[in-house]
C-alpha cells in the first residue's frame, strides 16, 4: 500500500478502538455507529494487511504486532494534532475539542466542577472527560494524548513531564460530632478509614504521618471521601483528608478537627508532556484550571 492511499480518518477509528478496547465504546467516543467503526476497521485491516485486533469476550484485544506499533502511531497522531491546533489562533468560544483530564477520584471534587463551569461559559462547544490514570504510565499517556493534563499530588520528577503547583491544603480530621477534642493519643488509638482509588499501597497522608512516628489502626479502605464521611458519623472512625475536601462533608453528625500532628501542607500539581507545552488549547486550559482553583470551588468563572 502506498502511504498516500491511507485514509487518515481510519487512524482516528484505530486510536479510539485501541484506547477503548470495545467497538461500542469506540463508536460512542467518536459519535458514530458501531457498524461504522467495524467498517472502518475492515478497511484499515485491508490496507495494512494486518488483523490489528482480535475479539476477546465483548472486547477487542490488539495483536502482538499492533501492540508493538500502536504507541509509535499514537505518538505521531498526538504530534499532528498539536501541529494543527497550533496552526492558527485558539479561540475557546469557537473550538470543538474533547479535553481529557487524568485525576484521582479523591481530587475530582476540587477540580472538575470549577473547570466544568469555565468550559460551559468560555468554551461551550468543547467537552471534558475526567478519569483515573496509572501513575506508572502517566508519561506515556500524556505523550500519546490519551490524557491531555493530569492533576495529582507531587510526583517524582520525570524529564519529559512539565508541572506547576496548583494549590496547597492542610490536612484535617473528620470525626463523629461526639468527639469534642482530638489529641495525638486519641488519634493513634481510634480506628481509621482511609480513601484511595487503589486497592493497596500508601494513601495520601501515610508517608508524612510515618515520618512523624505516627502509627494508625486502619480498618476500612474505600474509594471516595463521601462514603468515608458517612462511615465516620455515629462511629469511632476518624478520617484524615485535605481541608478543601473536608469542609463540604461537615454536617450535623460530623465535626472537623485540626490534625494533632504537625505536617506540611499537601501539594497538588498539574502535569503535562513537554511536547505539548506550547499547544495553545492546553495553555488556555492550564491557565483556566489554575485560576478556577484560586477562586475556590464555588466561585463563578472569571470575566
Amino acid at each position: 500500500m502506498r502511504p498516500d492511499q491511507l485514509d487518515l480518518n481510519l487512524l482516528k477509528v484505530f486510536e479510539a478502538l485501541y484506547r477503548e478496547g470495545n467497538v461500542s465504546a469506540a463508536a460512542q467516543a467518536l459519535h458514530v455507529t458501531p457498524s461504522a467503526v467495524s467498517h472502518a476497521l475492515k478497511r484499515l485491516r485491508t490496507q495494512l494487511g494486518e488483523p490489528l485486533f482480535e475479539r476477546q469476550g465483548n472486547g477487542m484485544r490488539p495483536t502482538p504486532s499492533c501492540q508493538r506499533m500502536a504507541p509509535l502511531l499514537l505518538d505521531q497522531l498526538a504530534q499532528l494534532r498539536q501541529l494543527l491546533q497550533a496552526w492558527g489562533h485558539f479561540t475557546p468560544a469557537e473550538a470543538s475539542l474533547a479535553f481529557r483530564l487524568g485525576i484521582p477520584d479523591a481530587l475530582e471534587p476540587l477540580v472538575v466542577p470549577a473547570l466544568a463551569r469555565t468550559l460551559m461559559t468560555e468554551a461551550p462547544h468543547s467537552t471534558l472527560t475526567s478519569a483515573r490514570f496509572d501513575r506508572q504510565q502517566l508519561v506515556r499517556e500524556l505523550a500519546q494524548g490519551q490524557v491531555d493534563l493530569a492533576v495529582d499530588v507531587r510526583l517524582a520528577p520525570e524529564p519529559e513531564l512539565c508541572h506547576q503547583a496548583l494549590l496547597e491544603d492542610e490536612l484535617v480530621v473528620l470525626s463523629d460530632v461526639a468527639l469534642t477534642a482530638l489529641d495525638r493519643t486519641t488519634y493513634q488509638h481510634r480506628p481509621h478509614v482511609v480513601v484511595s482509588s487503589r486497592p493497596r499501597g500508601r494513601v495520601l497522608e501515610a508517608l508524612p504521618l510515618a515520618e512523624q512516628g505516627v502509627e494508625r489502626r486502619v480498618t476500612i479502605r474505600c474509594q471516595n471521601h463521601q462514603t468515608a464521611a458517612t462511615m465516620v458519623a455515629g462511629t469511632d472512625y476518624l478520617l484524615t483528608l485535605p481541608r478543601r475536601i473536608a469542609e463540604p462533608l461537615v454536617g450535623p453528625q460530623c465535626r472537623l478537627h485540626p490534625l494533632p500532628v504537625p505536617l506540611p501542607p499537601v501539594q497538588i500539581h498539574l502535569y503535562w508532556h513537554q511536547r505539548r507545552d506550547a499547544d495553545p488549547a492546553l495553555v488556555w486550559l492550564r491557565q483556566r484550571l489554575a485560576s478556577s482553583l484560586e477562586r475556590g470551588p464555588g466561585a463563578a468563572p472569571a470575566p
